[in-house]
């Protein structure tokens, strides 16, 4: 199997990860979005969206539950990056924003985002999620 073809399923969100890179560049390993996650790491979205679960527990689960994004949502860029860095040298804040098409639809995606990324031994331990989830909903249901 050629290097990075276990990601190409997760291509939709190229834009998303790329973003995220850049705001964690120099503090985390791994050159995919999945490889700076530890292998127990936690992702919790603090929102409420249906069929999306609130806690997930694992890169491994993480990756199968982006593994359809693809299917809904084409991302086309990602901007708007700003890095804040706590005073606990482990937790990172991004804001971010992120921009593509609902596939079913064609109707333009649109979305913010702010992340608190929990770093430990250069791996992402914890990752609370914060997103419009107006924009997604509203983006997901045009007619």
């Amino acid at each position: 199997m050629k290097k990075g073809a276990e990601y190409e399923v997760f291509e939709a969100l190229n834009p998303f990860f790329n973003v995220v890179l850049k705001g964690l560049s120099g503090l985390v390993d791994g050159e995919h979005f999945f490889e700076t996650f530890a292998e127990d790491a936690i992702f919790e979205s603090r929102y409420q969206f249906p069929g999306w679960p609130q806690m997930i527990r694992g890169r491994a689960d993480l990756m199968a539950s982006l593994a359809g994004y693809g299917k809904t949502i084409k991302l086309h860029s990602g901007d708007g990056l700003v890095v804040h860095h706590s005073e606990d040298r482990r937790v990172v804040i991004l804001e971010f924003e992120v921009h593509g098409k609902v596939l079913s639809s064609g109707a333009p995606y649109d979305n913010r985002l702010i992340s608190v990324v929990t770093i430990e031994g250069r791996k992402i331990v914890y990752w609370r999620d914060y997103m419009d989830s107006l924009a997604a909903w509203t983006a997901l249901n045009v007619r």
